[in-house]
């Protein structure tokens, strides 16, 4: 009689050892920094803009949450880090990773509400149409909501 082996299914998922998951989720957090943080940086350069002043105080208003929001961003970005460098420096826990990745997840979901209302206020300033500028920030929410969120979860379960 003659023994079968199994193999895993050419996409599916291999368990990995905690140090590498944990390895592979701050790596992913030290990708998207840097990002986040030139978005910001371009964010706060928009205020000193004379033009700012000249906007309406709804677009400054809306221009302040995006900013807002991306900074809470950064914030979860870099908590992961933080955390495991200063309370778990030796070990690697899976409560660990699901904070990291829970973290990590809403600052994705942050960064791109604030990419979509920052979407807002310049198509606004540049079309003059309220109408037009909702419909391209819808659509960028929409297409972060697609790519970021649901095609991972269907892309997995293949």
């Amino acid at each position: 009689m003659a023994m079968s082996r199994s193999y895993p299914a050419p996409n599916s998922p291999q368990p990995e050892a905690a140090s590498e998951v944990a390895s592979h989720l701050l790596e992913e957090c030290r990708m998207v920094l840097p990002g986040i943080q030139a978005l910001f940086g371009f964010q706060l350069m928009a205020v000193f803009n004379h033009q700012f002043g000249e906007m309406p105080k709804i677009h400054q208003a809306l221009h302040l949450v995006a900013l807002m929001f991306v900074t809470i961003s950064i914030a979860f970005v870099m908590t992961p880090a933080a955390y495991h460098r200063q309370a778990h420096q030796f070990s690697i826990s899976r409560a660990f990773i699901q904070l990291s990745s829970t973290l990590l997840l809403l600052s994705m979901i942050l960064l791109s509400l604030g990419l979509c209302l920052d979407v807002y206020v310049v198509s606004a300033l540049i079309t003059g149409s309220d109408g037009l500028s909702l419909a391209l920030a819808l659509a960028s929410i929409l297409l972060f909501a697609l790519l970021w969120f649901v095609f991972p979860r269907f892309a997995g379960n293949s």
